[in-house]
């Protein structure tokens, strides 16, 4: 069977650890990697990349042309923290990637799209515990917003004219491969860089936030675990609720304690406090798990375990 993957945002936090595995399961030469800048040695050289701006229609169909392409993985986005610097930018970013590719779907040039969507299409009047599926969505940030209206032109495209696209709406990740994309539950991922370097991580988020997180295998688990999916498994075309584990910073820091034990937590809420508020702590991802299978694996301690272990020596031996 003819399988040509294009990944878009291939340099980020997601699209780099998504491309590795995609490459594993597919053979290098049939996942085309691309973002708007070159990426590591490791994933330049792991198999055929693209410099590629995600606005730019036709230098995207030219390549969806010229390889083939049959599966695209939008990654590229600019995200919470980040969006509310520049909002504009933001906006046509995430909007405008977005709708190249569902014009070239809805041409038959690209057969599958997966876009992610994220748990900031919640606001502050969403319920908080245990976030339904559907619910109240009035978000408060350009982010949100941006991934809201994303869902709804998702389901416009698959109602109106069948393009097989499929989402699902990512809680905060955690990854020790690659650096924080300048998302609100940073913090989860810079904390495990300060313990181990310095025994001390000054939060930008306050004690008591608690937020739905996600270490990075059970995320590409569940990117690659719905693309997989048989087309009526997928009964929602907007974007899936997805869970793993909920906590909050001094939980966090619990966990890190059992390897450091002298580590310190200070918290100093700045911007990014206002965002978290208005996001859920915990999510019902009960129509994942029952229509596509969808189940994750890591808990807050294997997770802390993971993150320690890889990160121990290549933090050590470099300068912040």
């Amino acid at each position: 069977m003819k399988k040509r993957i294009l990944i878009i945002g291939a340099c980020g936090q997601i699209g780099t650890e998504l491309t590795e595995r995609l490459r594993r399961i597919y053979a290098p030469h049939k996942v085309i990697a691309s973002d708007i800048r070159e990426g590591d040695a490791e994933l330049m050289e792991g198999g055929p990349f693209e410099v590629l701006d995600a606005m730019d229609y036709e230098a995207l169909e030219d390549i969806v042309i010229n390889y083939e392409i049959s599966e695209v993985y939008l990654m590229a986005a600019m995200l919470s923290a980040t969006a509310e610097k520049f909002p504009m930018k933001a906006w046509n970013l995430n909007m405008n990637s977005l709708f190249n590719v569902l014009n070239l779907a809805k041409e038959g040039k690209i057969e599958k799209v997966f876009w992610p969507s994220s748990i900031a299409v919640f606001g502050p009047t969403t319920p908080k515990i245990n976030t339904p599926q559907h619910t109240i969505a009035e978000p408060t940030t350009v982010y949100g917003i941006s991934k809201l209206t994303g869902e709804r032109w998702c389901e416009y495209y698959h109602k109106k004219f069948g393009v097989d696209v499929r989402s699902i709406r990512y809680p905060g990740l955690i990854s020790y491969k690659t650096l924080p994309g300048g998302g609100t539950t940073d913090y989860a991922v810079e904390i495990y860089h300060k313990a181990i370097k310095h025994k001390k991580y000054i939060s930008f988020l306050d004690k008591g936030t608690t937020l739905p997180m996600m270490f990075i295998d059970d995320a590409i688990n569940a990117t690659i675990g719905i693309m997989e999916a048989k087309p009526h498994e997928i009964k929602l075309r907007s974007s899936y609720n997805l869970a793993a584990i909920s906590f909050a910073p001094e939980e966090l820091a619990d966990s890190i304690r059992k390897h450091i034990p002298e580590f310190e937590i200070v918290y100093e809420p700045d911007f990014r406090q206002a965002i978290a508020d208005s996001w859920p702590n915990t999510i019902d991802d009960s129509p994942a798990r029952e229509d596509w299978g969808w189940a994750h694996t890591y808990d807050l301690k294997e997770m802390t375990d993971v993150m320690l272990s890889n990160l121990q020596g290549s933090i050590l031996n470099t300068s912040e």
